[in-house]
């Protein structure tokens, strides 16, 4: 199956494109990128040499449309609209990585992006994660990709809104995020100088815009209005988000019990990972592949519930969680090209 990569020299366009390569049903056939047009993929990203045979081109969905058969839209938001609108129009199955689908309302989207440039298609993507919406995903035309934040946040969240077992107010969400969530652009706060051995707070106070993409999976997991506290903070390393998620039980929940509610959940689950006894996500344990770690632990003493995730945000936090929706959508085995192991050490 023929595939582009639009926006393919951004972080997530380069994941996709490192494990579409090891793909053994799709085949690379298109990457685009404004600012790298006419240089060869291996010459701008030596990395990639001799691994890809092809030239950077402009973004034009009409040529694009006529030589695949599915398309990553790697572009910020906003700018991926129309391409997206311009790909369905001709037929092409469309993986979108930004946010301009992920938001079934249109108002909800103005008010945190702007005017949305194709709301016609809002109702009919597909939210994809795949543990939440494995069935809709079979076959689907359009799929937003969920955001990074998200998928650590909903992953070990909604297994106890979907249960009843927690207040769906006052949950309040920390997360700590690798300086490439930001993307490739220059921005004096991202520099090494600032970020090493730093650690920081950012858009607190529900600024975020993944704030209603959280509240918006959460209420439909829990049947009723869910609000949630998000504090993310960049870490000084490349890859990689930690969450920590505090809930308040309805009823008394030990550590074990909850557990339990985890490995109830995600026993079927390829990329998701619940942690033994005692054990907490790390980093290290998830870099580079598509898999997510949760844990729980009960604090009874304060009538709370602590869940724990780790995840690669370039990997099951986008490009990644790309290809297993793709491979959803196309029929084929959910788990090609990404049973790659972790990098260690």
């Amino acid at each position: 199956m023929r595939v582009a990569v639009i926006g393919a020299s951004g972080y997530t366009g380069l994941e996709l494109l490192r494990i579409l390569l090891r793909h053994p049903e799709f085949e690379i056939a298109v990457v685009t990128s404004e600012q790298r047009a006419g240089a060869r993929v291996g010459d701008a990203f030596p990395a990639l040499r001799g691994l890809l045979d092809l030239g950077f081109e402009p973004n034009d969905p009409a040529s694009i449309a006529k030589r695949v058969d599915l398309a990553f839209t790697a572009l910020p938001h906003a700018a991926s609209a129309p391409t997206v609108q311009a790909l369905r129009g001709a037929g092409v199955r469309v993986l979108d990585l930004s946010a301009d689908f992920r938001l079934r309302d249109a108002e909800t989207y103005r008010a945190w992006y702007g005017e949305h440039k194709a709301a016609e298609l809002l109702g009919s993507a597909v939210y994809g994660l795949p543990e939440l919406y494995r069935e809709a995903l079979r076959g689907a035309e359009l799929v937003a990709v969920p955001g990074c934040y998200p998928t650590s946040v909903l992953l070990p969240l909604v297994p106890f809104l979907r249960g009843g077992l927690i207040e769906t107010d006052g949950i309040v969400v920390d997360s700590k995020s690798g300086v490439s969530g930001a993307g490739r652009k220059l921005d004096e706060g991202l520099l090494f100088s600032e970020l090493a051995d730093d650690c920081r707070a950012y858009k607190v106070g529900n600024q975020h815009r993944h704030v209603p993409e959280f509240e918006q999976e959460a209420s439909a997991a829990a049947g009723e209005a869910v609000s949630i506290s998000f504090v993310p903070h960049l870490l000084p390393t490349v890859r990689g988000i930690v969450t920590s998620v505090f809930v308040r039980p309805r009823a008394g929940l030990g550590t074990d019990a909850a557990r339990e509610v985890l490995a109830d959940a995600y026993a079927q689950e390829r990329f998701v990972r619940v942690l033994p006894p005692g054990e907490t996500p790390n980093l290290r344990c998830v870099r580079g592949s598509n898999f997510c770690d949760v844990a729980v632990f009960a604090d009874e003493r304060n009538g709370t519930l602590v869940l724990l995730s780790a995840i690669d945000n370039l990997v099951k936090g986008a490009s990644g969680q790309a290809v297993q929706c793709a491979n959803l959508a196309c029929g084929l085995p959910e788990e090609l090209a990404l049973l790659e192991a972790p990098l260690v050490p």
